[in-house]
């Protein structure tokens, strides 16, 4: 008996303890491990598959290839059914050739996810939060949980601010903002870095996006041809986007009809309710998201509403695409409520549920 316990002390004496870190400085460090796109990182030709795995047959498809030498050296190429890119850097000459006038933000959310999963690092360093990383576990997860404000009262919500890490090393798990989610996984081997070969994005529920790297090989004679820029793309035509706060958006909106709450047939029936937008160039919504709302059932007509809304062009030197949270009161009624079950009832549909499944 004594044995035993000597060996189990032994055992746990040699297991490596949990650490507490600067949430700022994990995130420096699992940037460090996975980003392909720092400098120094090794010359790389990737090709990227994205569906909804929900829908495949959805609008929510589109291939990705970059040929990257350095920061100041690369050409991306992004097909979609709607919307095509063909984006070239060579020093401070760029070259942008789009099909389509608008750069969905779905897309652009797993694109940047591929080429700089997050993009707020510099930011998480003014986070005086600390974070506990396991000192053994390779799977494990863990947290920084915070969160942020939207709107003004009354309507003001309360949104999320997730950052994870996986394991010891901390690599990148999920980033969870109003304006960027992402969860990365498949995580494998290429050169010194440990790169998330799947990427995932729920922008609302029910409809999950995933973009799949199909191929990841270095590049060691890069094709000079690749990176020619004949004639740059003047700044007023390449494509820019810029997340603005509520309070500005909202200053530059000029068609914006009140919403009609239709009735509900069950849950609250006030609360508040917060969308995300993303606009274009010339003012018109193109995309609504749901982020966070006191009654579910009341995210379709504030989608479809705001879908109408119109906001005078954003111009930053250029116009450019903006995307901002929108926050609203809402008070609506109960209509044709759902039926109230006895126990009978209530039994005989679980049944019919269990035979469904």
């Amino acid at each position: 008996m004594s044995l035993l316990v000597a060996i189990f002390a032994l055992a746990a004496m040699a297991a490596p303890a949990d650490k507490m870190a600067a949430v700022g400085d994990v995130a420096q460090h699992a940037v460090e491990q996975s980003q392909l796109t720092l400098p120094g990182s090794a010359p790389f030709h990737l090709k990227a598959a994205i569906t909804e795995t929900t829908n495949p047959e959805s609008q929510y498809s589109a291939e990705v290839e970059e040929y990257w030498i350095s920061p100041e050296k690369w050409r991306r190429s992004i097909h979609s059914p709607e919307f095509s890119q063909t984006l070239i850097v060579n020093g401070d000459r760029i070259s942008e050739q789009d099909s389509g006038d608008y750069y969905p933000f779905w897309l652009h959310d797993l694109v940047t996810a591929l080429f700089d999963p997050l993009p707020m690092a510099q930011q998480l360093r003014a986070f005086r939060a600390q974070i506990q990383l396991p000192g053994d576990s390779p799977r494990s997860t863990s947290c920084m949980n915070s969160q942020t404000h939207s709107g003004t009262p009354p309507a003001q919500s309360t949104l999320p601010l997730v950052f994870c890490f996986q394991g010891k090393n901390g690599l990148l798990k999920s980033v969870t903002t109003p304006g960027y989610n992402a969860l990365f996984s498949g995580f494998q081997p290429f050169k010194n870095k440990q790169v998330p070969r799947q990427v995932t994005i729920n922008p609302q529920p029910g409809t999950t996006i995933v973009a799949k790297i199909t191929q990841l090989e270095q590049i060691s004679s890069p094709d000079e041809a690749l990176f020619t820029v004949a004639q740059p793309t003047p700044a007023a035509q390449q494509i820019k986007s810029v997340e603005l706060s509520e309070d500005l958006a909202r200053r530059i909106a000029k068609n914006t009809p009140e919403i009609v709450w239709p009735a509900v047939r069950a849950g609250k029936t006030s609360g508040v309710l917060a969308v995300y937008i993303s606009v274009d160039r010339s003012g018109h919504v193109q995309e609504v998201w749901p982020l966070n709302s006191d009654n579910p059932a009341l995210n379709d007509a504030a989608r479809r509403q705001v879908s109408q809304w119109q906001f005078q062009p954003y111009v930053n030197g250029v116009p450019m695409q903006m995307q901002s949270v929108l926050t609203f009161a809402f008070t609506t009624r109960i209509d044709n409520p759902y039926p109230l079950l006895d126990n009978a009832q209530a039994r005989k549909l679980a049944i019919h549920n269990d035979h469904v499944l």
